[in-house]
């Protein structure tokens, strides 16, 4: 029983100034799907993490192409997922002289390419 090693191209951003729970809906839309497709559906979805998932994906299709050699017409979207970040802890004046915590939350987000055979 020969295994074959099934080649993978991997592109991550981390400490990204955008929750998780944002991204994660855009990231449901194209997995799954072919590099094309994805990139089609991202550029026309009006979310704030679009842009984000968009560049990430083009630098994953950039490390399958120029790292391993990897055809364009046969790739897809095999994982991508965002976990969360530090969250930046800052504070806002609030009434009779409180304070009010103000959470602005990062995500780590990884995109995995793989081929299809």
């Amino acid at each position: 029983m020969e295994e074959t090693a099934v080649m993978e191209a991997k592109a991550t951003l981390r400490y990204s100034r955008i929750s998780a729970r944002k991204v994660k809906i855009v990231a449901d839309l194209i997995r799954g799907k072919s590099v094309d497709e994805a990139l089609a559906i991202v550029k026309f979805t009006p979310k704030a993490s679009s842009a984000i998932i968009e560049k990430l994906l083009k630098s994953a299709i950039a490390n399958a192409e120029n790292n391993h050699g990897m055809k364009h017409d046969s790739l897809y979207v095999a994982e991508i997922f965002a976990n969360q970040g530090p969250t930046l802890k800052r504070i806002r004046p609030a009434a009779k002289g409180s304070a009010v915590r103000i959470r602005k939350r990062t995500s780590h987000i990884t995109i995995v390419l793989k081929e299809k055979e």
